[in-house]
C-alpha cells in the first residue's frame, strides 16, 4: 500500500481502505429492473390502456363511491372485484377522473399488480405527499418501513384523496409490509380478481359483472357507431357474453377498419368460427406495447400462471376442464365424481374449484335449487384455444365420462327433471370440442341417452333439440351412415312425433329405417327401435293397417333379438292392445294377449313403467269390447298410479284421464266426463298448445260430450 487509493470502483461498487483495523458494514436491497429504479412516470394520472367513451350500466356502484367520496368521511376501503375483462379498472378510471376534476380531490393511482410496481408506485405517492428526498432515500434503501413512511405521509395530507390500487390480483404482496390501511384523509379503492373477503377484512366488497345487453350494445356503438344498428350491436354483444373487455377490442377493430369496414352483422358472423378469440384480440391498438391484461386471449393466462408458481397446478386443470363444457350453470355434482381422477385427484377438486371462485374465474350460482359452477364463454374460449394439444383427448375423455355418470343409465319416465335439462348445452359443448372420432361416438352416446331421459320426463322440445344437434356435430367426424348417428336422428324423430308434428316425425323415421334395415339387418336392435317409434306416427296419421303390420314386425323381431320377457318387447305387445281392433285383439297370440298385464306383473313388477302401460292399454281394449265397468275400474287405477308417480301434468297422466273421462261417460257419467276432459284439454294447451294434434283431439271429444248431453 502507498497510502493513496489504490482501487477503484465502477457503476454502483465501491472500494473501503484504510489504515487500521475498520469493521465496516454495508446493507444491500435488490428489487429488480423494475418501477423502483425510477418509479412511475406519474401517480396523478391513471395508468390505463383504452379508457371507455362513456361507462354503461355502473351507475349503481357509482353512486356508492360517489357519495363515499362526497361526504368526506374518509377511513373506507372499497374493493371492485370480478373476473378479468369485466371493466373494474374503468370504474375506478371513472371515479378518479370526477373527484379529482369536480370535487377538487387529490387523486393518486397506483398499479399494485406486483411487488415492485406497488413498492415504487407507493414510495412515490409519499414523495406527492411530502416526503423528503432523505426519507425516501432511507426508505429505498431498507433503513426504515417504506409502508410507514407512505401511510405517515397520507396521514398528514392536506388535501383529501383517492388512492387506487389497480390490479391488486396478488393481495398477499399488501399483507408484506401492511400496505393496505385506512385513513380519516382519504378512501382507499381496490381492484382485483380475488373475490374471498378474508383478503380485504373491513373492506366493503362490490361485485364488477358483465354488462346489461341495452349497455353492452351501447358500448359497441359508442366504439363504432357506424358499423350497425343498436340490435345488430346487442346481438354482437351477446356473443362477446357482454363483458366490457372483448367489447373494447370489438368496437376498436370495427372502428379502425378503413379499406373494407366490417358490419356488425359480418362480424357476428366470424365469431362463430374457431378463431373467435384471436379475432377479438384483433381490435387491440396495433401500435401500443402489448398489455395481457388488454387481450382476452392472455389476461387469464396471467392467473394460470400464478397458479403455477403457488403450486396449485390442478386449479389450471380444473379451468381447462370447464373449458370442455358451456358457459352455461354445471352442477357441481358433475365434478363430484370418481371419474374426475382421469384429470386431477378427487381430493385435490375442492381446492382447485375454491382457487377459481377466489380467482373470479368462476362463480356459483343456484339454478332450480341447484348449486352449480359457471365461468364466462369468452374467458372459457381464451383457455380452450390456449389448451396444449396433448391434453385434450384426457380432457375430452374425463368430460366424457362426468357427464355419462350424470345421465340416467335407464332413463324411465318419470315427472319433470331440471337438472337434466341443465346438462343439454354441455353434453352439445363437449361435442363441438372433440376432435377423434372415437371421443364424439363416446359423446354422441350420452347425449342420445340424455335426451331418451328429457323425453321420457315429457320435455320433448329439449330431447328434440339435444339429439338433432348432438347429431349433426357428431356427423362431421362419424359420417351420416355410423350407427350412433343413426341413433341419435331416430330420437330426434320420436321428439318430433310428440311435439305433434306428425310429418316430418314420418319422413326422418322412415329415412333412418331404410338406412338402419340396409346397413343392420331388420332385426338390429337400433332398426327394431325405429320401426317402433315409425308405427306411432303412421297410427296418428290415420295409416291404422300400415301401423300394424309394422308393430306386429316389431314384436316378432324383439321377441326374437331380445326375448319374450325383455321390457321391450313387452313393451311392442302392450302395443298391440291399443292399436287392434277389437275383433283382432282377442285372438291375438291364440288370446293371451288380453293377460299380458298379469304376465308383466310378473317379469317386471306391479310398478314397473311398462306394466303400467300395459294395464293403461288392456283398459282401452276393454273398452273397444263394451266390458265398460272392467275397463272403467282398471283405468282408473292406473290414474291414480300414474298421478302418484308422475303429478298431473305428465303426458301419460292427461292420456289415462281422457280414457277414463270415456269410461265414465259409457257409464252414465257424462258431467264427470266432461269435467275430465276439460282439465285435460287446459293442460294439454299450457304443455303442448292449443293447435297440437293431441290438444285438437282431446277438445273435439270434449264437444263431444257437450253436444250429447
Amino acid at each position: 500500500m502507498t497510502g493513496g487509493t489504490d482501487g477503484h470502483a465502477e457503476d454502483q461498487g465501491r472500494v473501503y481502505q484504510a489504515r487500521g483495523d475498520q469493521h465496516i458494514s454495508e446493507h444491500h436491497h435488490h428489487y429488480g429492473d423494475g418501477p423502483e429504479r425510477g418509479g412511475p412516470d406519474s401517480v396523478r394520472r391513471p395508468a390505463v390502456g383504452r379508457p371507455p367513451v362513456a361507462l354503461r350500466d355502473r351507475s349503481e356502484v357509482m353512486e356508492r363511491l360517489r357519495a363515499s367520496v362526497e361526504a368526506e368521511r374518509g377511513g373506507q376501503v372499497y374493493v371492485l372485484y370480478g373476473m378479468g375483462g369485466s371493466g373494474k379498472t374503468a370504474v375506478a378510471c371513472a371515479l378518479f377522473q370526477e373527484v379529482t376534476g369536480e370535487h377538487g380531490r387529490v387523486g393518486l393511482w397506483v398499479n399494485a399488480a406486483d411487488r415492485a410496481s406497488l413498492r415504487a408506485g407507493m414510495l412515490a405517492v409519499a414523495a406527492d405527499r411530502g416526503a423528503g428526498d432523505g426519507e425516501l432515500l432511507a426508505a429505498r434503501n431498507g433503513l426504515r418501513p417504506a409502508a410507514d413512511l407512505v401511510w405517515t405521509c397520507l396521514d398528514r395530507s392536506a388535501e383529501p384523496w383517492l388512492l387506487v390500487l389497480d390490479n391488486t390480483d396478488e393481495p398477499e404482496i399488501l399483507r408484506d409490509g401492511d400496505w393496505l390501511r385506512t385513513s380519516p384523509r382519504g378512501t382507499v379503492l381496490v381492484t382485483t380478481r380475488r373475490a374471498a373477503a378474508r383478503w380485504w377484512p373491513g373492506a366493503e366488497l362490490q361485485y364488477i359483472g358483465v354488462l346489461p345487453r341495452e349497455d353492452a350494445a351501447l358500448v359497441l356503438r359508442d366504439l363504432a357507431p357506424h358499423s350497425g344498428t343498436t340490435e345488430q350491436a346487442a346481438r354482437v354483444a351477446d356473443r362477446l357474453g357482454r363483458l366490457p373487455l372483448a367489447l373494447t377490442l370489438a368496437g376498436g377493430f370495427l372502428s379502425h377498419q378503413v379499406i373494407d369496414p366490417w358490419t356488425m352483422d359480418a362480424y357476428g358472423d366470424q365469431l362463430d368460427g374457431d378463431q373467435r378469440v384471436q379475432l377479438i384480440d384483433r381490435g387491440a391498438d396495433a401500435l401500443s406495447e402489448a398489455d395481457p391484461r388488454h387481450l382476452v386471449g392472455l389476461t387469464w393466462q396471467l392467473t394460470l400462471d400464478a397458479f403455477e408458481a403457488r403450486g396449485l397446478p390442478e386449479a389450471a386443470t380444473l379451468l381447462r376442464l370447464l373449458a370442455r363444457f358451456a358457459a352455461e350453470p354445471l352442477p357441481l355434482a358433475v365434478l363430484n365424481h370418481e371419474d374426475i381422477g382421469g384429470v386431477l385427484p378427487r381430493a385435490r377438486t375442492e381446492t382447485a374449484l375454491r382457487a377459481l371462485l377466489d380467482q373470479s374465474l368462476s362463480e356459483l350460482v343456484d339454478v332450480v335449487g341447484m348449486r352449480c359452477v359457471q365461468s364466462h364463454g369468452v374467458l372459457l374460449d381464451s383457455v380452450s384455444a390456449a389448451t396444449p394439444a396433448q391434453v385434450t383427448p384426457t380432457l375430452d375423455a374425463a368430460a366424457v365420462r362426468l357427464l355419462d355418470a350424470a345421465v340416467p343409465g335407464a332413463p324411465d319416465a318419470g315427472p319433470h327433471e331440471p337438472r337434466l335439462r341443465l346438462l343439454v348445452p354441455h353434453v352439445l359443448a363437449l361435442l363441438r370440442h372433440v376432435g377423434e372420432p372415437s371421443a364424439a361416438a363416446d359423446a354422441l352416446a350420452v347425449a342420445t341417452r340424455l335426451s331418451v331421459a328429457l323425453h321420457r320426463t315429457g320435455d320433448y322440445p329439449s330431447a328434440w333439440e339435444t339429439s338433432r344437434t348432438a347429431a349433426d356435430l357428431a356427423q362431421r367426424l362419424l359420417g351420416a351412415d355410423d350407427r350412433t348417428v343413426l341413433a341419435a336422428r331416430s330420437r330426434a324423430g320420436r321428439a318430433l312425433f310428440r311435439l305433434g308434428r306428425f310429418l316430418e316425425a314420418e319422413s326422418l323415421l322412415r329415412e333412418i329405417h331404410t338406412a338402419q334395415e340396409a346397413l343392420f339387418g331388420a332385426d338390429d336392435p337400433d332398426t327394431l327401435d325405429t320401426s317402433y317409434g315409425l308405427q306411432l306416427v303412421l297410427a296418428n296419421l290415420g295409416r291404422r293397417e300400415e301401423s300394424v303390420a309394422l308393430l306386429r314386425a316389431t314384436v316378432a323381431g324383439r321377441r326374437s333379438a331380445l326375448g319374450p320377457a325383455h321390457p321391450l318387447t313387452l313393451r311392442a305387445r302392450a302395443s298391440l292392445l291399443e292399436m287392434l281392433p277389437a275383433a283382432d285383439v282377442v285372438t291375438e297370440e291364440g288370446g293371451a294377449l288380453l293377460t299380458l298385464p298379469s304376465e308383466c306383473d310378473r317379469s317386471l313388477g306391479p310398478d314397473h313403467t311398462v306394466t303400467l302401460g300395459a294395464r293403461h292399454n288392456h283398459a282401452w281394449a276393454l273398452y273397444l269390447l263394451g266390458r265398460f265397468a272392467e275397463a272403467d275400474s282398471e283405468i282408473r287405477r292406473v290414474t291414480e298410479a300414474y298421478v302418484r308417480r308422475f303429478g298431473p301434468e305428465y303426458p301419460m297422466v292427461l292420456a289415462a284421464r281422457q280414457l277414463f273421462s270415456r269410461t265414465r261417460a259409457a257409464l252414465g257419467g257424462v258431467d264427470e266426463a266432461i269435467e275430465l276432459m276439460t282439465e285435460v284439454v287446459a293442460r294439454r294447451e299450457r304443455g303442448l298448445g292449443p293447435e297440437h294434434p293431441f290438444t285438437v283431439a282431446g277438445r273435439r271429444l270434449l264437444d263431444t260430450y257437450r253436444s250429447g248431453r
